[in-house]
């Protein structure tokens, strides 16, 4: 018999969803545990890459996600690991926040052990125990000291592709409707040598070259910190990657941009095969638009990759169908709802599956919406909370809670309701909306 750890609640995945869900559960008392396949934290900020963080606010620049991300925030500035909130340059959020993924990692380390969080790395999940087929009584960890089984009470499902639930038997979907295509992956990587200021000169001196929402008019005196456009460069080139601009961001180093510009289509992140061609695909293109910015780019002519993801960045796999589903229009509207957890002003940001574009669509009313808690809550199985990218939306809402300050504010959340369900010996289907509200509140989540 393997070994049996036991906790109250069980969160698995430690990206940005997973990490502020455990701090917020472990802050609340409850025995607490975070299991995390990789070797270090971050999930898809660190481990494909995933930068800046975008975004906290509205497009008008009212604040909307505060709470442990924002303490986060505040505390890598302290380190010097990030300037902040940031006026985004591409011009299609009002602000950004870049961040250094190694200060990342360890000062998540750090707030987790300070909040009492046993963490578990090197650990993948491969199998759930239920009880009668409504509750979770363990989780199986295979790892390399042998299988683990970690049992809980209640279990926080904050691994991007809803592999708990899944596993568990709750209903989960995939992609959109009709061919379950999901938005496509993409292989990120660094480039250093880049002389930013030549690259800023060529934007002011051929606007029409770039996305219509950047802001020129502000942009001679902004430090740069996204670029999307090089139109006419991209087209000429004729790569055969199904996209029709060139994406990158600034930082953390001087002279470093984060590129964002392949794209691998039409793959499932939920299938090894499928999976492993991405990788390969991914890092063909990473080299070939290395060599093209290098070779055609203003400002590149010195630079070479520095790093690139540890593996392909997802954006949409499974995602539970909870009690209730975020609706486009729920977004766009801007509506609130009375068991409102997390806000976010993020647009609608849809990478086609299958074409080269990007379908956006802006928040209405006073930039923001609210994301409910019925949307972390899977039907079936009572004990189970979700977080991050696997909460319950269609796949045209998932757009805009897939991004990371959206997934730390629903982990923090998860993380809460969990302690409260502990606490109160109730299922989290049961927790009182006042009280959650109230202990969001208190620790500076903002929901109105």
């Amino acid at each position: 018999m393997g070994t049996i750890i036991e906790a109250d609640v069980v969160v698995c995945g430690g990206g940005p969803a997973g990490v502020n869900a455990a701090i917020a559960a472990g802050r609340s008392g409850a025995r607490t545990v975070l299991i995390e396949r990789y070797g270090f934290i971050g999930g898809m900020s660190t481990a494909a890459l995933v930068y800046p963080w975008m975004t906290f606010h509205t497009t008008e620049g009212k604040q909307v996600i505060k709470g442990i991300a924002q303490e986060i925030i505040d505390r890598l500035k302290e380190r010097g690991a990030s300037p902040g909130h940031v006026r985004d340059t591409v011009g299609f959020v009002h602000t950004i926040t870049p961040y250094h993924p190694e200060h990342y990692k360890v000062l998540a380390l750090e707030m987790l052990r300070e909040a009492g969080v046993k963490l578990l790395l090197h650990s993948f999940i491969d199998h759930v125990d239920t009880v009668e087929d409504q509750r979770i009584q363990s989780v199986r960890l295979t790892t390399k000291s042998g299988k683990i089984d970690v049992r809980g009470r209640v279990f926080i499902d904050a691994t991007g592709d809803a592999d708990i639930a899944y596993l568990a038997g709750a209903p989960c979907l995939q992609g959109r409707d009709g061919d379950r295509l999901t938005q496509p992956m993409t292989m990120k990587f660094r480039m250093r040598g880049v002389d930013l200021a030549r690259v800023k000169q060529y934007m002011l001196e051929n606007p029409d070259e770039f996305y219509k929402k950047t802001p020129f008019e502000e942009l001679p005196n902004l430090p740069l910190s996204g670029v999307l456009g090089f139109f006419k460069h991209w087209k000429e080139a004729n790569l055969p990657i199904n996209r029709d601009q060139v994406l990158f961001f600034t930082g953390p180093e001087d002279d470093e941009v984060l590129v964002n510009t392949t794209r691998v289509q039409g793959l499932d992140g939920t299938d090894v095969e499928d999976l492993t061609e991405a990788e390969e695909l991914g890092r063909k293109q990473v080299l070939l638009v290395a060599e093209f910015m290098r070779s055609r780019l203003p400002g590149f002519e010195r630079a070479s990759v520095s790093s690139v993801g540890a593996q392909i960045g997802i954006r949409e796999t499974r995602r539970i169908d909870g009690v209730y589903a975020l609706q486009v229009d729920d977004v766009v509207q801007g509506r609130r709802f009375a068991d409102v957890i997390a806000r976010s002003g993020y647009p609608i940001d849809i990478h086609d599956p299958s074409g080269k574009g990007v379908t956006a669509a802006w928040v209405q009313g006073d930039g923001a919406y609210d994301i409910p808690y019925r949307c972390l809550l899977p039907q079936r199985i009572t004990n189970l909370l979700t977080a991050g990218r696997c909460i319950s939306t269609t796949h045209e809402a998932l757009a805009t809670t897939r991004l990371t300050p959206s997934c730390m504010a629903t982990g923090q959340a998860a993380g809460s309701a969990a302690g409260l369900a502990v606490k109160n010996g109730v299922a989290p289907a049961d927790v009182d909306m006042a009280e959650l509200q109230s202990v969001l509140e208190a620790d500076g989540a903002l929901l109105n």
